[in-house]
């Protein structure tokens, strides 16, 4: 599964305002008269209130699903109380279609856009955005590494679900999927395969120090890649307790490769096993998030302390 058919399934899941979509290559449909609108300056077009210049921009098959007038109601609704629009994330999927990611001043709204490579718009997102004050800005005692060498795609990650999907859920609020990328992609050759993502073998690493509570090793990865496996969410996994009532949840490890065992003593940056595709991993990938006690079920997320002291979400690159 490619990366864009990856982030479209995950995000049709979401509770949305509006979501109004449609996934067609078939060139936009921009008249002489209509200035293309640069993905950058969405926003600012949107905010002006020219919603026929944007509807002019979308792809004949959104043009199907959606009116003139319902773009203009709900770009006007959408709209009210706001001065402006700040761009919290950008990035191209599989080197063809760019994803853009804006909140208002307040946070309570956000938007996100697709276009395809001729800047066709392919879709359209308008949330209100839930907050949770009371742990957005409570962080780890522990001061974390990242679990990987080298440098990385941040996928999903931050504190909302325009960039985090993980965010309406309490145990994962904090969660970051992790790929590695190059050259605008996350692999090379037959995307059904797992040796062609470049992130399958990679070495997944100890994020602090701590003691070694839990692993899983036995799960097969999902072949064809695509497949997943929602029986076993987790696949291999292991789970590191840090103290303070810090627990790493390390996920999709790669099948069999799991190095440490229950009770085993790890150090910053010692290898756990290797990355893979097992449970309900639609590509090969790191998932890696922090909660308040060892059982994924009952637990609550934290926000991690990177040793970086940045502030990351998706989009980013980091090693």
């Amino acid at each position: 599964m490619t990366l864009r058919k990856k982030w479209l399934m995950i995000l049709s899941g979401i509770f949305l305002l509006v979501i109004i979509s449609a996934c067609s290559n078939q060139g936009n449909n921009l008249n002489e008269q209509s200035e293309p609108i640069e993905p950058k300056q969405f926003a600012e077009v949107l905010l002006a209130g020219e919603f026929k210049r944007i509807y002019a921009q979308m792809s004949d098959e959104f043009q199907k699903q959606v009116s003139l007038k319902e773009i203009e109601r709900l770009g006007k609704d959408f709209n009210k109380g706001v001065d402006e629009f700040k761009l919290i994330s950008e990035m191209k999927i599989d080197d063809t279609i760019q994803r853009l990611a804006w909140v208002d001043e307040e946070e309570e709204k956000g938007m996100m856009v697709v276009f395809n490579e001729d800047h066709t718009i392919e879709r359209l997102q308008l949330i209100p955005l839930a907050k949770h004050g009371d742990t957005d800005e409570v962080f780890t005692e522990t001061i974390f590494d990242f679990p990987f060498e080298d440098e990385w795609f941040v996928f999903w990650g931050g504190t909302n679900v325009l960039v985090n999907y993980h965010y309406e859920l309490e145990q994962q609020r904090y969660a970051f999927d992790f790929l590695k990328i190059k050259d605008g992609k996350s692999y090379e050759g037959d995307a059904s395969k797992n040796e062609s993502y470049f992130a399958f073998g990679e070495k997944y690493l100890a994020p602090a120090a701590g003691i070694v509570i839990e692993t899983e090793n036995i799960i097969p990865d999902n072949d064809p890649v695509g497949d997943v496996d929602t029986e076993n969410p987790a696949g291999n996994y292991v789970i590191i307790d840090h103290g303070n009532e810090e627990y790493s949840f390390l996920a999709h490890f790669k099948h069999g490769s799991i190095e440490v065992e229950e009770g085993d003593k790890v150090e910053q940056g010692d290898v756990l096993g290797l990355v893979g595709n097992s449970g309900n991993s639609s590509e090969p990938h790191i998932h890696f998030h922090v909660a308040d006690a060892p059982d994924l079920e009952a637990s609550k997320s934290i926000r991690i302390n990177f040793d970086t002291g940045d502030s990351i979400i998706q989009g980013d690159f980091v090693k």
